[in-house]
């Protein structure tokens, strides 16, 4: 959790503190959409959340030629995937137990099997696929003013 969120967390949390547990049900529950979105959006666009790229792709070993014409985790950041989860006491994004695997490989750059039936290992790049950035902190920040307003 960044420094902003942790300072926004001190003066708030006594006036959500006053907030019925359906209003910020419906406000993590907008909260976790919208970040959802966010983190779909660079994951599409192939960079990290501070707006560096990811690590390009390794160089194919493969009998077809060519170059692969598609971007990165296509499916991983679909919503089957890509899930959220709010509460009243707050909201996630995560990824489903059947992606969780491959996710967590790339995010934290680890060592996984290429090619069962030939063994072949290799140590992944890190490509942070979750996280937050200023602008989220903004957009938390912004959420949770307009629902102490409101």
């Amino acid at each position: 959790m960044s420094d902003n969120l942790k300072a926004l967390e001190g003066w708030a949390s006594g006036l959500l503190g006053n907030l019925d547990a359906k209003a910020l049900r419906g406000m993590n529950k907008r909260l976790a959409a919208e970040l959802r979105k966010r983190q779909q959006a660079h994951i599409a666009a192939n960079q990290n959340p501070d707006g560096t790229p990811y690590a390009p792709r390794l160089p194919q070993m493969r009998k077809k030629g060519g170059r692969i014409k598609r971007k990165m985790f296509t499916k991983l950041r679909t919503a089957r995937h890509l899930k959220t989860q709010s509460t009243a006491n707050g909201a996630a994004v995560y990824f489903s137990p059947s992606a969780n695997r491959l996710a967590s490989v790339h995010q934290f750059g680890l060592l996984d099997t290429v090619n069962a039936r030939h063994g072949i290992r290799h140590r992944y790049a890190a490509r942070v696929l979750l996280g937050f950035s200023q602008s989220d902190d903004e957009l938390i920040t912004k959420m949770i003013l307009n629902q102490l307003i409101s």
